[in-house]
């Protein structure tokens, strides 16, 4: 049976200090002072290091702990479970599968760690703690070289107090801090740099690569917090990468011959369909939840029946996730997507990133001058479709053609939002009617009919806004591709 990790959200500031420095006066109370030694595992390759996450076995005081670090939106995420230093823990192994991926994890550095520092407060919430390390990177008992670092790790501080901070390390001395992370220090690596956005003159297929390298590294940053299943946002984003991969591969097209990439393509609709069945109930169940929020008490307890069966249906879709995830099949399909990557340079293209983009337009356009005055859901669903291929092909021609083309991009995202609305008050609906074949009972059928209800009312809503959000697509996309 899985082990419970602890989870932090780690957000922090790092400074140099030199070898006089010391630590001004902050209000607070100081901490107990630390000494600890921590051994990096990583790949031969390092390619835990390539995606900016820490995995380190700590000791202290003779008690050991797994930490792992993961990149989360600007700050990182760590990760904690108490273990011994024989073997990684199976539960950590498996939010690194994506990146490992069958390499072997080894210990790559050893680092003795003194720390000494101030937990601070104000009066009401402990704002951070401010930690002045001295670390030694080991050889054995051996001090291979030393070097000092403070940090500031916000408890309950904001980004405000973060920088108050600052200025009063600055003030008494501190500097700009090493960007690396101590294990990098340690082996002197170099920060792994992100893909070199192409300039807006670059040969189209350039665009292209660099718009799959963005999606596939976000296909990775969000698999460990898909695996964990504690955030749907976590999932949410790794559907949307791998639907808008799919989506650039299919814009591409034009440029070049793809056809080595058809069977990454058809994997992407493997791999965004076992996502999305666990992603569709998580909407379904955040729908019904605040749909039912102000209902009578006697309703809220009917529409709870119908969300524990989302929920049962969400646990086994999780499980199907999650044997996906840690399948050969989805090793192999990342593994394809890195050699493409790596591949030799698509041919450079004679149609420009703009005649893609347009002609994905003139497409939607003509979508929608065939809905008539009373589309059918099925029509609406189909100008959905287009119109997310309409916005991915704007995406990619967007560093190239520039305000107008991040003006399409924002418009058919609003057209999108009601489109979206309208077909998804559609699959609400057709939920709820199953539901009822599994649940009786008159309450639970008339609280299943307000939820109908509410239902129809945003679809009406959605028809309603189409004319002016697709006015509004329409001028912009002239403006953009003609």
């Amino acid at each position: 049976m899985a082990r419970a990790l602890t989870e932090t959200l780690e957000r922090e500031l790092k400074l140099g200090a030199g070898p006089h420095f010391k630590l001004p006066f902050l209000p607070g109370q100081p901490i107990e002072p630390r000494l600890f030694v921590s051994t990096y595992y990583d790949t031969p390759g390092y390619r835990l290091a390539a995606a900016h996450v820490t995995l380190r076995h700590r000791v202290q005081k003779r008690r050991g702990l797994w930490q792992l670090k993961l990149p989360q939106e600007g700050d990182r995420l760590e990760l904690e479970l108490p273990g011994r230093a024989d073997e990684i823990p199976v539960e950590i192994r498996d939010l690194v599968q994506a990146y490992v991926r069958g390499d072997e994890l080894l210990p790559i550095a050893r680092l003795r760690t003194r720390r000494i520092g101030m937990r601070v407060h104000d009066l009401s919430r402990e704002v951070a703690e401010v930690v002045h390390d001295t670390v030694n990177v080991l050889d054995g008992r051996r001090t291979l070289r030393r070097f000092t670092e403070l940090e500031i790790e916000l408890i309950d501080g904001d980004r405000r107090d973060l920088h108050r901070l600052e200025q009063a390390l600055r003030s008494a001395g501190a500097s700009d801090g090493e960007e690396r992370p101590k294990v990098f220090q340690a082996l002197d690596l170099s920060v792994p740099v992100a893909p070199a956005v192409p300039d807006p003159d670059a040969p189209p297929t350039e665009h292209l690569r660099f718009m799959l390298e963005w999606q596939y590294r976000a296909v990775l940053v969000h698999d460990p917090g898909t695996r964990l299943g504690r955030n749907p946002e976590e999932l949410h984003q790794m559907r949307v990468a791998t639907r808008r991969m799919r989506a650039l591969l299919r814009a591409g097209r034009p440029l070049a011959d793809l056809g080595p990439w058809e069977e990454v393509r058809a994997e992407l609709s493997w791999l965004g369909d076992v996502l999305g069945r666990v992603r569709d109930l998580d909407v379904l169940i955040d729908q019904f939840e605040q749909q039912a929020s102000e209902f009578e008490s006697a309703d809220r307890r009917s529409v709870g029946r119908l969300i524990g069966l989302l929920r049962t249906e969400r646990a086994v879709a999780q499980e199907a996730l999650l044997f996906a995830l840690r399948s050969e099949r989805y090793s192999h399909l990342l593994n394809a997507i890195e050699d493409k990557l790596s591949a030799t340079p698509l041919p450079t293209s004679f149609i420009s990133l703009r005649e893609v983009a347009g002609g994905e337009f003139r497409k939607l356009r003509k979508t929608v001058r065939a809905l008539g005055e009373q589309p059918t859901d099925a029509a609406l669903h189909a100008t959905r479709i287009r119109g997310k291929r309409a916005r991915y092909a704007a995406e990619l021609a967007e560093l190239a053609v520039g305000k107008r083309a991040t003006n399409f991009v924002r418009k058919a995202k609003a057209f999108q939002d009601v489109v979206g609305d309208h077909q998804d008050a559609v699959v609400a609906e057709e939920k709820i009617r199953v539901l009822l074949t599994k649940v009786g009972g008159t309450r639970t059928g008339f609280a299943a009919g307000r939820l109908i209800e509410l239902q129809h009312a945003r679809r009406r809503a959605a028809r309603a806004a189409f004319p002016a959000v697709w006015a509004e697509l329409n001028r912009s996309g002239h403006q953009a591709w003609q």
